[in-house]
C-alpha cells in the first residue's frame, strides 16, 4: 500500500467505508451457499437429485480453494478499483445467466465460475478490510468478525433465500442476490481511488499447473464424497478410478512443489509442530460443524415447519455465534488460557449434541430448541477463530501464503468429509432402524390392526373410499416408520458427534503449547478461500 494517493476518497467517514466492505463481502458470503439454501426446491427446479445439489456447492467452493493462490497475482498487477469493476461485471453476469439456466451441466459449470471471481471480490474486501484495521488488537477483532461470519452463512443464507422461494420459483435467488451485489459495488467503487493496495507486480510464470492440478483433485474429491455412497463405493468402476485419480494429482502436486524455486504451496509449512495440530482440531471442528445441519432438516422432515420458520429458529443460534465471538475476543486479548477456551467452546458444543439426542421427538415446541441453538453458536463461536488464528500464527510471515492454501485444502476435504458420513451413516442407522421396526410391526402384533383400523377411519371420516383408506392408511403407516428411523439415526449420530466433542476436550487439554502459543496475527490476513 505505497501509494501517495489514498486508498479511498478523503470526504469519505471511516463507518462508511467499513460498512461498504462489510456489505459486500456479506453479499459474496450469501453466494456461497446460495444453492444449498433450499434443497428440496433446488433439486425440484432443476431435476436434480440430493447428491446434485450438494455438488453444485462443493464445485463452487473447489473453484474457490483452486484460484485462492493464482488470483492473488491478478490482484497485484490490475488497480484495485478496476480489479473491483471486473469482478462485479462478470458475478452479475454470471447471476444472470444462473438465472435463465434449468441445464444441470449449465448450473455446474455457472457455479464453478461463480466460485473463481468470487475468490477474487473475497480478496478485495479482506485486504481492504484489514488494511484499515490499525490498533493493536483490531487484527484479532477482524479474524473474529469474518470467521463468526463464516459460521452464520448458513442459517443467513437460509433466512434469506426462505421467503423468495416461498413466494417464487427457485432461479429468482440469483436475480435477488445481483440486486445484492449491486449497491454495496456500487458504493464500494464510488468512494476508492484508482489505486493498488497490494504492490505491483508483473503478470508472468503464472502457475497455471499447480491451479489445474488441485482443481482437478479438489473436484474429483467432491464427486467421490458425494456420489460414492449411492454408487456402493468401489462397486462402481468411475468412483473407483476417481480415488486413484485423486492419488496421482496428490502425489504430482507434492512432487510439483518441492520441485520448484517459488513453489505455490512451500511444504515446509507441516515442520511447524503448531501448525499440524491446528490443522487438526479444524478438522474436527468441520466434522461437527458438518452434523448441524441434521437439526434443520429435523424441523422441516419431522415436526413439519416450513423453510422460513425453521430457519428464523436459527436467529437464536446467530446470536450464540455473536456472543461466542465476542468471548473470544476478550480471550485473545488477553493472550492466555487458550486451552480454557478450546475445552470450554467443545464442551458447549457437546452439550448441545447430548440435548438433542433427548429432544429429537416426532412432536415439540419450538420453544423447546431455543436454548441448545444458542450453546451450539456459542461453543462454535468459541473456537472457530481461535483456531484459525492459531494456525496462522504457527508460521512465519514469509508463509502466510502456504499456511492459508494448506488450510483452504484441509477445510474443504474435512466440509465433503463431513457431507460423506452424514449421507453414510444416515444410509446405515436409518437401514438397521427400518429393519428393526419392520420385522416388529408384523401381523402377529396385535397392535399394528388396530393402527390400521384407527387411520383408515380417520381417513374414511373425511370422505375417502374405503379401498383408497386403506391404502393410504398403510402409506401412513410406512411414512411413520421412516420417520421414527430418521429420528433414531439423528440420535445415533449425535450421540458420534458427542463423543467426538469429548476425545476432541481430552486431546487439547494433552496439549500444553496450545496456551503457551502466543497468538499473533499482525500483518497477517486470512485467506480468501476463508469458508
Amino acid at each position: 500500500m505505497n501509494n501517495s494517493k489514498p486508498i479511498f476518497k478523503t470526504w469519505t467517514p471511516e463507518w462508511l467505508i467499513r460498512f461498504s466492505i462489510l456489505f459486500l463481502l456479506l453479499a459474496s458470503v450469501l453466494l456461497f451457499a446460495l444453492s444449498t439454501a433450499d434443497g428440496s426446491a433446488a433439486a425440484g427446479y432443476y431435476g436434480m437429485a440430493p447428491a446434485d445439489v450438494q455438488f453444485s456447492l462443493l464445485i463452487f467452493y473447489a473453484a474457490i480453494a483452486s484460484f485462492a493462490g493464482v488470483e492473488r497475482r491478478f490482484f497485484e498487477r490490475i488497480v484495485t478499483k478496476d480489479y473491483l469493476l471486473i469482478c462485479i461485471l462478470l458475478e452479475i453476469l454470471i447471476a444472470y445467466a444462473c438465472y435463465h439456466t434449468r441445464e444441470i451441466w449449465l448450473v455446474f459449470t455457472f457455479r464453478f465460475l461463480q466460485g473463481l471471481v468470487n475468490c477474487g471480490i473475497s480478496s478485495i474486501c479482506l485486504n481492504l478490510l484489514f488494511g484499515r484495521l490499525k490498533s493493536e488488537h483490531s487484527r484479532e477483532i477482524g479474524y473474529t468478525i469474518f470467521y463468526g461470519m463464516i459460521l452464520c452463512v448458513s442459517p443467513l443464507t437460509a433466512l434469506f433465500a426462505a421467503p423468495l422461494v416461498e413466494n417464487f420459483e427457485y432461479n429468482t435467488l440469483y436475480k435477488a442476490i445481483i440486486f445484492c451485489f449491486l449497491p454495496s459495488a456500487a458504493l464500494l467503487f464510488l468512494i476508492l481511488n484508482r489505486v493498488r493496495v497490494l504492490k505491483n507486480k508483473p503478470l508472468y510464470q503464472l502457475d497455471w499447473a499447480s491451479f489445474f492440478l488441485f482443481v482437478l483433485m479438489l473436484l474429483l474429491i467432491a464427486y467421490v464424497l458425494v456420489y460414492g455412497q449411492q454408487m456402493d463405493w468401489l462397486e462402481e468402476p468411475i468412483i473407483v478410478y476417481s480415488i486413484l485419480g485423486i492419488l496421482l494429482l496428490f502425489i504430482a502436486s507434492i512432487l510439483r512443489q518441492r520441485s520448484m524455486k517459488r513453489p505455490t504451496v512451500n511444504l515446509e509449512v507441516f515442520k511447524y509442530r503448531n501448525f499440524s495440530i491446528g490443522i487438526v482440531f479444524l478438522v474436527i471442528l468441520y466434522l461437527i460443524r458438518g452434523a448441524f445441519g441434521l437439526t434443520t432438516t429435523y424441523f422441516i422432515t419431522v415436526l413439519g415447519m416450513d423453510t422460513l420458520h425453521a430457519n428464523e429458529l436459527m436467529i437464536y443460534n446467530i446470536v450464540g455465534i455473536i456472543v461466542g465471538s465476542f468471548v473470544a475476543i476478550r480471550f485473545l486479548i488477553k493472550q492466555k488460557l487458550l486451552r480454557v477456551l478450546w475445552i470450554s467452546g467443545f464442551a458447549l458444543l457437546m452439550v448441545f449434541f447430548l440435548m438433542m439426542c433427548f429432544l429429537f421427538t416426532s412432536e415439540a415446541d419450538a420453544e423447546t430448541f431455543i436454548a441448545p441453538l444458542f450453546l451450539q453458536g456459542l461453543g462454535a463461536g468459541m473456537v472457530m477463530s481461535p483456531i484459525v488464528m492459531f494456525i496462522v500464527s504457527s508460521v512465519p510471515l514469509s508463509m502466510g501464503q502456504s499456511a492459508a492454501s494448506v488450510g483452504v485444502f484441509v477445510r474443504f476435504s474435512a466440509f465433503c468429509l463431513s457431507i460423506a458420513l452424514v449421507n453414510f451413516f444416515q444410509l446405515y442407522f436409518r437401514g438397521v432402524h427400518t429393519n428393526i421396526m419392520g420385522r416388529s410391526l408384523s401381523l402377529l402384533d396385535t397392535e399394528l390392526p388396530e393402527r390400521l383400523r384407527m387411520h383408515q377411519s380417520a381417513l374414511a371420516g373425511r370422505g375417502m373410499l374405503k379401498d383408497e383408506a386403506a391404502k393410504v392408511a398403510t402409506g401412513l403407516l410406512s411414512k411413520s416408520v421412516q420417520k421414527q428411523a430418521f429420528l433414531q439415526f439423528c440420535v445415533n449420530y449425535y450421540e458420534l458427534i458427542a463423543l467426538l466433542c469429548l476425545v476432541t476436550m481430552v486431546l487439547i487439554a494433552l496439549q500444553p503449547v496450545i496456551s503457551r502459543t502466543i497468538i499473533n496475527v499482525k500483518d497477517k490476513r486470512p485467506a480468501a478461500a476463508g469458508f
